[in-house]
């Protein structure tokens, strides 16, 4: 039995014990008595003692846990109890902002979960829990350290807010979050959006930590106020194409005025990378703002004011440079054919010069292969997406992706043909052993491929007569080098892929016996090389070619080996 209260002593040789020891008996232990510690009576003095007292950030942090699960239990304190702890913990922070960022982090979490918690309790007339906004304000009229403690309340808030615990009914979750939605969570945005404007009004000196402390909880501000699940969907956080934001009708107002997007843009030119990606992460939830929130003539010039943004960071690429960044803005560019349309987009002033310097950032991106391969899946998306979209377009004026669209597919053809040698000489990581990767490109870039469809045909079947030539010149050659052999058959592999993949990219709706023609003409070149490959059995194979030339049979039969097809095809 372990009795309490315990001196400060041996409270710090606990926390001791389970924030930094190494014997795995002893921090069991530890938590062992900290679990007891939270159903004693004197937790709440015991709690108080390490955080007056404690002379380790660990001692206060412990503290902060304790009262975290102490206010979390599912039989509740009693309100006025709660009151006590809320208050007691904002006196706390106020007259100690100095306090380490993760005890400062988890002190704020006890507050965020008894405003939750007690979201709809009423004492003498009065939803007690409801005042966080004013008790914010105090902090913001002091230190910048106060400064940001009252942000990150509102911030952990926002996120609690949002946060479904599974132990407990999900209607009172909807309830509280629906109610927190509709009384506070428009006042949080336009709070963050006006100091954000506030910190940019001033000369940056992005030195200073704590400014950028400062900077760093204003957008996690926001972008929490953007990622709230406003109508209960949950939606799956991996099906990120797919998003779309439901911002309430109210808000309406901070959508239609174009400083709002404009504040973020020139945050993401005048910050650190580390910071500046958190402002294109914001604009990724803005420009997927749901439709509807639009009249047809404020959304084109929504639309217009996103585009007039891509095009000044397309223009000033220097912040492209750090992965983050980059990441981000891939996505930023999806989401933009996510949820506008290619007939929205053509109507855009600056249409013309942006889809070039998109084409030109795709190509590039394409080139280097081994950089940020994750963020390449955005790119390609959006390009799919234009290209599918076009035998839709009903507007007159051009679309351009006749021009862009072979030549992305240009750059994803050479640059895969480009890598396998350095992959070979180097000892890197072969970007087709990881077949979930490129089966997932090749689906993207077969639409893309079929655009103005005799330029890549021409393109595949050049390199391919060019590489097969080679490749039967070193099988016959006396010196026979091992190292150039497999080198020209990583390239025979990618370009069998690129094969299959043109030809499941055929549609039925637009295509034309030429095209049928050219699927031929590529089609046939595979079944040499399997006539080419299967004469080197048993004493040679290549497992990759094999593989590529198993999913051009697949898409082969997909497309031309079916019933309902018509048996005079071209190809």
């Amino acid at each position: 039995i372990v009795f309490f209260p315990k001196s400060l002593a041996e409270l710090e040789v606990l926390c001791n014990h389970l924030y930094e020891g190494t014997d795995l008996a002893q921090r069991m232990r530890a938590e062992k008595v900290l679990l007891e510690l939270i159903d004693s009576p004197d937790c709440l003095s015991q709690c108080q003692l390490l955080l007056e007292q404690g002379t380790t950030s660990y001692a206060q942090l412990l503290a902060a846990t304790c009262l975290s699960k102490l206010v979390s239990r599912a039989s509740p304190l009693p309100v006025e109890q709660r009151i006590d702890i809320r208050n007691y913990i904002l006196n706390y922070v106020a007259s100690q902002p100095k306090l380490a960022p993760f005890v400062i982090q988890a002190l704020v979490q006890v507050i965020a979960k008894i405003t939750k918690l007690g979201w709809f309790e009423v004492l003498k007339d009065q939803l007690i829990f409801r005042d966080v906004i004013a008790d914010v304000k105090k902090f913001l009229q002091g230190t910048v350290d106060h400064y940001i403690i009252g942000v990150m309340i509102l911030s952990e808030l926002t996120q609690e807010m949002n946060l479904v615990d599974y132990s407990r009914p999900s209607a009172k979750h909807r309830k509280i979050a629906t109610s927190f939605r509709d009384t506070s969570l428009k006042d949080i945005l336009m709070l963050a959006c006006s100091l954000l404007k506030e910190l940019l009004a001033k000369p940056l000196t992005l030195q200073d930590q704590r400014q950028q402390s400062l900077a760093m909880q204003l957008l996690k501000l926001v972008l929490n106020c953007l990622n709230f699940d406003f109508i209960g969907n949950s939606a799956d956080e991996s099906a990120d194409d797919l998003c779309t934001v439901q911002i309430p009708t109210n808000w309406r107002t901070i959508f239609l005025e174009p400083e709002t997007l404009d504040l973020f843009f020139d945050l993401y030119h005048s910050l650190p990378p580390m910071l500046s990606q958190l402002a294109l992460s914001c604009l990724v939830q803005f420009a997927s703002a749901r439709r509807s929130l639009f009249s047809n003539p404020e959304r084109a010039k929504y639309l217009g004011n996103l585009i007039k943004g891509v095009k000044q960071i397309l223009e000033n690429p220097q912040g492209l440079s750090d992965p983050g960044n980059y990441h981000e803005f891939c996505r930023f560019l999806a989401r933009l054919k996510t949820n506008y349309q290619l007939g929205e987009l053509v109507m855009v002033k600056d249409y013309p010069e942006v889809i070039q310097l998109i084409a030109n950032f795709t190509i590039t991106s394409l080139q280097h292969w081994e950089f940020a391969p994750n963020s390449v899946h955005y790119l390609l998306t959006l390009w799919q997406r234009m290209v599918a979209s076009v035998p839709f377009v009903k507007t007159a004026e051009p679309h351009l992706l006749d021009t862009y669209a072979p030549e992305i597919t240009k750059a994803y053809i050479t640059s895969r043909l480009e890598c396998v040698p350095v992959v070979i000489r180097d000892g890197l990581e072969d970007p087709l052993d990881d077949t979930a990767t490129v089966f997932q490109q090749l689906e993207q870039l077969c639409t893309v491929s079929r655009c103005e469809y005799e330029k890549t045909c021409t393109l595949l079947v050049q390199l391919f007569d060019q590489n097969a030539q080679n490749y039967q010149k070193l099988l016959q050659s006396s010196s026979r080098n091992p190292l150039e052999i497999t080198v020209q058959e990583g390239r025979l592999a990618w370009l069998v892929y690129f094969v299959g993949t043109c030809v499941g990219g055929r549609l039925t709706y637009t295509s034309t016996d030429e095209h049928d023609a050219m699927d031929g003409e590529l089609s046939c070149r595979v079944f040499q090389l399997i006539s080419l490959m299967d004469a080197q059995l048993p004493q040679s194979s290549n497992e990759k070619v094999e593989l590529a030339i198993l999913w051009f049979l697949d898409q082969f039969r997909k497309t031309y080996v079916g019933d309902q097809l018509q048996h005079t095809s071209k190809v």
